[in-house]
């Protein structure tokens, strides 16, 4: 591969093949399908012999959507991985843009266009420069999450420091705050949100609670929405003693969290990583159920002294009630409820496979939404009313909430099969496999020549280096497009590159979950692919990320 080393100069010893290409500009398998990872053109000194293959990895280059490569034409006017008018396409062109890769329910990961270019625009017509941000992986319902909660795919963060990359052991850019509600804290470092939702059913359960107080204490008054609130309150601040119990023993785990939020129907616990072991995951999901069921026996042993037809006394026995239900509910053996991760972990330790404990936990969920959906109801009309065809506010608002409750299970089941699909595939996307091969010019260099020397050598994009050949920018690809093809002998390559920094530059080692969290932390449309050592290995382009991303979430499992 004709890369640049620390010295600017093309290294020896790639990874390149000994056949010589017919054309440089020929077209190449997606970058995901093929064996080599590096590039095979012939560089200007002729062929090469690049070191011992990457074990799996793939080539890089891919077709650009609705162009074809042209015949050879006048040097100086092609374009890396893009066709303009009378142009030549020094490298092998990547796909068209493609469907978005799958999304969770809390939090979408809506996938980016293609460098430079809006959603629907023909390819073909240059663009204006654009910066897409990075491809996302899908944001999990955010890891392992908890007390009526859904589950994620686990993330997180890795980036890579080398030579020219800020040095060794510098730290990473911090990850913006996650967001999602009113702030009230940070217990253990964890930030805990109130969901706007809350609001809403803290002003339902008021409004039920005081209308149970008029019976049982007629003569609180108005000042019975006062202790209906003061109950809502105590009851979440329960659900937060809950979820502090996950995230507790996340932190345990060595698991990073990434936010509590209390919402309409509990709380969630945001675990950024899966449990590595079937006994963690067990004991990950079974604390939260725990404390709910400590809080109960503590309500009850301070309600014990208290009179029962006290404001206290009323209190005591509807927290220890409600934790009581709490625990209960989340027992329930189907995802995504903790019940479920118990089932999940169960079944994991018993065929050594996570993914068929998480397929049999989510199974019995979609189950449990089903039961939900009809007993719920049924249940309480059963318990609320002797008399048949009493059916009345109380019976269309235990059916309401039981559909909303079966839709959050069904939901949330799903989610758990989809996600660990992603974890199983996300292992095929590797940066090595994926980087584009890159040739090293100077800053005053003109774009014409800059062309012509990629294509000479098979290559798909361009980094600018200084005078002792340290990278210091990256030419965008969106850039080279805009300019018209009678400009490029007179623009130099300076003008259309994008600086590099510490976030743009990746190692070649990194893959899966890594590799797009370095990417999602530092949105850009062109990353400068480096070795352990420093020496330039590529770009990567996060259209590039992007296509193998929806590729492998297509295979089948």
């Amino acid at each position: 591969m004709d890369v640049s080393g620390g010295s600017g100069q093309p290294r020896s010893g790639n990874d390149e093949s000994a056949e010589p290409q017919a054309h440089p500009t020929a077209p190449a398998a997606d970058p995901t399908d093929s064996a080599d990872p590096g590039p095979t053109g012939p560089t200007a000194t002729g062929p090469e012999k690049r070191g011992a293959e990457t074990p799996g990895s793939e080539t890089r280059d891919s077709e650009t959507s609705g162009s074809e490569t042209p015949d050879r034409e006048a040097p100086g006017s092609e374009t890396p991985g893009r066709e303009t008018p009378r142009s030549e396409t020094p490298g092998p062109q990547t796909p068209g843009p493609q469907t978005p890769g799958p999304q969770t329910p809390d939090s979408q990961a809506p996938t980016p266009p293609r460098p430079g270019e809006a959603p629907g625009e023909d390819p073909a017509v240059p663009q204006a420069p654009e910066a897409p941000a990075a491809p996302r992986r899908p944001e999990p319902a955010a890891g392992p999450r908890h007390a009526a909660h859904g589950t994620g795919a686990p993330h997180h963060r890795a980036e890579a420091h080398t030579e020219g990359a800020g040095g060794p052991g510098k730290p990473p850019q911090r990850r913006p705050e996650p967001g999602g509600g009113l702030l009230m804290g940070r217990p253990f470092g964890v930030p805990v949100y109130v969901a706007p939702s809350w609001f809403l059913v803290a002003i339902l359960i008021t409004w039920v609670f005081g209308g149970q107080l008029d019976r049982v204490l007629p003569e609180l008054g108005a000042a019975r929405y006062l202790v209906s609130l003061f109950f809502a309150v105590a009851f979440y601040a329960s659900v937060l003693v809950h979820e502090l119990a996950h995230t507790v023993a996340a932190l345990r785990f060595k698991l990073p969290v990434r936010r509590i939020q209390l919402q309409f129907f509990g709380g969630v616990s945001e675990i950024e990583k899966e449990a590595e072991t079937p006994g963690r995951e067990f004991v990950l999901a079974f604390v939260g159920p725990l404390l709910s069921l400590v809080l109960s026996g503590v309500f009850y042993a301070a309600l014990l002294p208290v009179e029962p037809d006290s404001v206290a006394g009323v209190l005591l026995a509807g927290l220890m009630v409600s934790n009581l239900i709490v625990a209960a509910f989340n027992l329930l053996p189907g995802l995504p409820l903790d019940g479920g991760r118990m089932l999940r972990a169960v079944v994991w330790k018993l065929t050594g496979k996570p993914m068929s404990g998480t397929i049999a936990a989510a199974w019995v969920g979609r189950a449990l939404a089903i039961a939900v959906l009809i007993g719920l109801p049924l249940l309480t009309q059963s318990l609320g009313s002797d008399a048949a065809s009493d059916v009345g506010m109380d019976t269309v608002m235990d059916a309401l909430l039981a559909a909303i409750l079966a839709a959050i299970i069904w939901t949330g089941a799903g989610n758990s099969l989809r996600m660990a699909r992603l974890r199983e595939h996300l292992p095929e996307l590797r940066a090595r496999a994926l980087t584009r091969r890159a040739v090293p010019v100077q800053a005053d260099t003109p774009l014409s020549e800059a062309l012509r020397r990629a294509n000479a050598s098979g290559a798909r994009a361009l980094v600018v280096v200084d005078g002792e050949g340290t990278p210091a920018s990256l030419v965008r690809e969106a850039a080279i497009v805009g300019v018209p093809e009678h400009r490029r002998p007179w623009v130099p390559v300076s003008t259309l590159a994008q600086d590099l920094t510490d976030g743009m530059r990746v190692s070649a080692e990194l893959s899966g979950e890594e590799l797009l969290d370095a990417l999602r932390a530092n949105p850009a449309t062109e990353y400068l692919v480096v070795e352990e050592t420093g020496e330039i290995y590529g770009v990567l382009s996060a259209a590039d990320v992007e296509r193998a991303f929806v590729k492998a979430m297509a295979r089948p499992s």
